[in-house]
C-alpha cells in the first residue's frame, strides 16, 4: 500500500467520522465546541496542537518505515 493511499484512507476517514458527528448531533457538537473553547486556555490548545503534529509525523514515520 503506498504512501498516498495511507494518507488519502487516513484523511478520508477523519473527514467522514468530523462529517458524522455534525451531521447527526448538530447542536451538541456545536456546544460541546463552544464549552471546550471557553474552558481551554491558549496554551493548552498549542500543547494540544502540539501533541497532534508529534503524533501525527510520528505515525507518517511508521507508516513510512513499514511502507520501505
Amino acid at each position: 500500500m503506498s504512501l498516498g493511499l495511507v494518507l488519502l484512507i487516513a484523511l478520508g476517514g477523519a473527514l467522514a467520522f468530523e462529517g458524522v458527528i455534525w451531521a447527526i448531533f448538530p447542536s451538541q457538537a456545536r456546544r460541546g465546541y463552544a464549552q471546550m473553547m471557553q474552558q481551554l486556555s491558549d496554551k493548552d490548545l498549542h500543547r494540544g496542537g502540539l501533541a497532534c503534529v508529534a503524533l501525527g509525523v510520528a505515525l507518517l514515520a511508521f507508516a513510512l518505515n513499514v511502507a520501505s
